[in-house]
């Protein structure tokens, strides 16, 4: 019998663990965080941009093409260009530009 309590309170006190855990990673997930990249080409009719992010980490590694963006104020492409270096925030859906500035 008090093997079982030990037991039941080792679980408890795992699954509450577990849960913080979760609840920070989801947090700092959700949290919008500024990245680095360059302007490689805009349409400002349809309010896109394309960046190439900064590369970080091994000198050399293959960082990928340009992504394409969405971005939510469209007058922020008002004054960049491509080649301009930027700092940008990315939206809940992963794929518009919530927030935009030229470095």
């Amino acid at each position: 019998m008090r093997t079982a309590k030990i037991v039941s309170k080792t679980v408890s006190k795992t699954v509450l663990a577990g849960l913080a855990a979760s609840c920070l990673f989801m947090s700092a997930a959700s949290a919008q965080q500024n990245t680095t990249g360059m302007v490689t080409k805009i349409d400002r009719l349809n309010g896109t941009i394309a960046i190439q992010l900064t590369q970080s980490g091994t000198v050399g590694a293959n960082t990928g093409g340009a992504t394409e963006f969405k971005v939510q104020d469209a007058g922020a492409l008002e004054n960049i260009h491509a080649g301009d270096r930027v700092t940008f925030s990315i939206g809940d859906d992963a794929k518009t530009v919530s927030k935009l500035q030229k470095e």
